[in-house]
């Protein structure tokens, strides 16, 4: 659900240009990847730790898991 637009100043922050980011716009987290597409920035929170999240609501398998190493050819056999 897209949030609606707010006006904001840019401003100095040493070298930097900054913005102060209003409160219903906060991003989780403490740091975000910020890029450039055209004329606009994108910024994104930097997700920490979700996979190990999911990780653990899985089921583990009951399957064995499949020996690699036996399809694999002989050392001798690699052309690099």
């Amino acid at each position: 659900m897209a949030q609606a637009e707010r006006h904001v100043r840019l401003f100095r922050n040493g070298r930097n240009q900054a913005l102060r980011i209003p409160r219903e716009f906060e991003l989780e987290g403490d740091e975000a990847i910020i890029r450039k597409e055209g004329d606009r920035l994108i910024v994104e929170p930097i997700r920490k730790g979700r996979l190990l999240a999911l990780l653990t609501t899985l089921e583990p398998l009951d399957e064995p898991f499949p020996d690699v190493v036996e399809d694999l050819p002989a050392l001798d056999d690699v052309v690099l």
